[in-house]
């Protein structure tokens, strides 16, 4: 695997592959990488005859300083993970080289940015299509992979490749999971063990959604999909929504593309999590 830390080096090595007429994946994380990267790596490989992975823990993505602060950084376990991955290319560049200091950047990407996620964490959303769109501008690859546990940031990157014209294919990969059914995270390592197991009302109560959805009303189906996850204790819920698929608006009864998504606290530590119905 060839590791590069700078723009230049990497995009010296990407012409040369696109001139032997190679087809180039792009799987962008943010490290502390576990088993749901891997698999998206796998998928990568799956598609295309060089894979680029980038760790990157982008600071413009964070509303909160101190989650910045604590976000985990593993590189060199990392590295190891990617080699045993059979990744090609390891992109890992310092902020200096990302962000020149005095940068600024908007992108209307509608009411996708203010819905869910963007309610709970104003200004996210223009901190990953910064991001997103500086790696696929660098890497120019025909394919991007990211997780479905990010439903809605697939939604606002499918915007940004619209509305900026990208030609690049993107790819949902299905939710990597526990044993006992937690939704992979790099930030899981932060749970202890009982937050552990009470975060695992998020799972199972997506898990009830998507099994009782034909025998009861949305409005229903809400409403005890919160009352269950608010009494678990040690877990605070910021959202349970049943939405559309495409629009994260509310669902109605004549809905055809479906998504539960919840976003709650174990501890301290945020969790996300969805299931497509």
């Amino acid at each position: 695997m060839k590791i590069f830390t700078t723009r230049k080096a990497l995009q010296q090595h990407l012409s040369q592959s696109r001139a032997a007429s190679r087809s180039i994946g792009l799987v962008p994380t943010m490290g502390a990488l576990h088993q749901g990267h891997l698999s998206l790596i796998k998928q990568a490989r799956e598609l295309n005859d060089e894979i680029v992975c980038s760790i990157f823990v982008n600071p413009t993505q964070f509303n909160d300083p101190r989650d910045l602060e604590k976000y985990p950084r593993t590189p060199e376990a990392d590295i190891r993970m990617l080699e045993q991955a059979d990744c090609d290319i390891l992109f890992i560049p310092g902020e200096s080289e990302m962000y020149d200091s005095n940068e600024q950047w908007h992108l209307d990407i509608g009411e996708l940015e203010n819905l869910l996620e963007g309610e709970f964490r104003p200004g996210h959303y223009q901190g990953v299509t910064q991001i997103v769109f500086k790696l696929l501008s660098l890497v120019k690859p025909d394919t991007a992979f990211f997780g479905q546990k990010d439903y809605q940031q697939f939604l606002v990157i499918s915007r940004l490749v619209v509305l900026l014209g990208l030609p690049v294919k993107l790819v949902m990969c299905p939710i990597m999971r526990e044993p006992d059914g937690l939704a992979m995270s790099s930030r899981n390592i932060h749970l202890t063990a009982d937050e552990h197991r009470h975060a695992l009302i998020l799972s199972k109560t997506l898990n009830w959604v998507k099994t009782n959805f034909e025998k009861s009303n949305i409005t229903q189906l809400r409403k005890k999909a919160e009352q269950a996850i608010s009494g678990e204790p040690g877990v605070e819920l910021e959202y349970f929504e049943i939405a559309d698929g495409d629009t994260l608006k509310p669902a109605g009864e004549n809905t055809t593309k479906i998504v539960a998504l919840v976003a709650a606290r174990a501890g301290k530590t945020r969790l996300i999590d969805n299931v497509i119905i």
